[in-house]
């Protein structure tokens, strides 16, 4: 059966709170979200029929500043997945010093079965329904599995109107660009993957140009953690898609192969690869193993056979705990989500700021703030494994619960 990941988070949470030895009134407020709302969303097809859609989001806590997360599009969405969700976003935050806490949403629905016409319907269905619980002060949404600029600029549209038609660019982030989007906000996650990447594999004495890498996704963040690390001199050894996965020992160039999908729609067949499934691209022989798919996917079950010297965490959850023991214990290292991730809200971040600044920065300013804030959140989640000997995932958590538990006590809710 597959673990909850709700479960999974409340787990993470409790191992972290026992290492800390935190105040078991801050662990009960943080086990559980502050606010929930589940919609239906009613959408009329363009068949004319009508479909009744479920929607959820949310908000986990606010002490340190608004809910962030995104909202995803995704027939297994779950009240519980939503849950999970956004407490790893206020982790994620955490760890980043990032002012907010977690929010996530998402609606159960395969969005590849709409049409352009139906998805504006039910993007800005969905927004209307969850406007009372949002906003640039309350929780600011973002795109995530199945959501794109193109959604996220109706739902600030929608927002808008449901406000009495003042403009809100800051209600979501991830817009495009002309409608108050940030640049080097799309490949921002991938870019903060491969400095996490970067340096970890230092303090491993990994060399990056030459290394080895097995990619299991290839949307947004896979393709661009693909490409950055091509840059860096990896070599990409297998890539695996929802539809199927390509192998080629001898390396994948991932610009080629983005050019073959536009063409072929698929990534399979592609010149020089053969096919692979999931169970063979996990046991790899390769220097860096990086999940940018969907929650366990490494778990007790396959963890054993895992043959990377590092796991790059570019998905929410991709570990399970147990499949995490057997890694630790392997002497595998993996760079939790909730730091490996972070690039894609911490640059939502600074398109936030600036939406509400009015006042818009160059590409090279935002690479280079979102480079200093990987590398302070690495550097200090690094040293606390150092100081209590502990996995870089706790290390990662204990840090960002110690943040919140001072918040949580300041404001004098314990």
């Amino acid at each position: 059966m597959e673990a909850n990941p709700l479960t999974v988070a409340q787990q993470q949470l409790d191992m972290a709170a026992e290492k800390l030895q935190l105040d078991p009134k801050i662990h009960a407020i943080l086990r559980e979200p502050t606010r929930v709302l589940e919609v239906s969303i009613p959408v009329k097809m363009d068949d004319g029929s009508l479909r009744v859609f479920k929607g959820y989001r949310a908000q986990h806590n606010d002490a340190i500043g608004p809910a962030k997360g995104g909202i995803r599009f995704h027939p297994d969405v779950t009240m519980d997945e939503v849950k999970a969700l956004s407490m790893w976003m206020t982790f994620k935050c955490g760890v980043l010093c990032l002012p907010y806490g977690g929010g996530k949403g998402g609606v159960a629905v395969d969005p590849q079965t709409l049409s352009p016409a139906e998805l504006e319907r039910l993007s800005r269905g969905y927004m209307a329904a969850v406007a009372p619980i949002v906003g640039p002060e309350r929780d600011i949404p973002a795109p995530d599995v199945g959501t794109n600029p193109q959604i996220m600029a109706w739902m600030m549209d929608e927002f808008s109107k449901v406000k009495g038609g003042v403009t809100y660019p800051g209600v979501v982030t991830g817009k495009p660009i002309i409608v108050g989007g940030s640049l080097g906000r799309s490949e921002a996650t991938g870019r903060g993957c491969v400095i996490i990447i970067r340096e970890a594999a230092k303090r491993l004495g990994i060399k990056l140009q030459g290394a080895t890498a097995v990619i299991q996704g290839f949307g947004n963040v896979g393709s661009a953690t693909a490409l950055f690390l091509a840059k860096e001199g990896v070599k990409i050894i297998a890539i695996m898609e929802i539809d199927g996965g390509i192998y080629n020992p001898e390396g994948i160039d991932p610009l080629d192969l983005l050019e073959y999908r536009k063409k072929a729609g698929t990534i399979n067949g592609y010149p020089g690869s053969r096919p692979i499934d999931n169970e063979e691209l996990f046991s790899l022989e390769c220097d860096l193993l990086v999940p940018a798919a969907l929650e366990n996917q490494i778990t007790k079950e396959n963890a054993g056979r895992v043959r990377a010297k590092l796991v790059a965490e570019a998905a929410n959850g991709p570990t399970t705990p147990e499949a995490d023991a057997i890694l630790a214990e392997r002497g595998i290292t993996v760079t939790p989500d909730i730091m490996t991730n972070a690039g894609g809200v911490t640059v939502s971040y600074f398109e936030w700021v600036q939406n509400i600044m009015n006042y818009y920065w160059t590409e090279e300013e935002i690479n280079s703030r979102l480079e200093q804030k990987m590398v302070a959140a690495f550097d200090s989640v690094y040293q606390m494994s150092q100081e209590y000997q502990v996995t870089l995932r706790m290390a990662a958590y204990m840090l960002s619960i110690a943040r919140l538990a001072e918040a949580i006590k300041l404001r004098g809710w314990v």
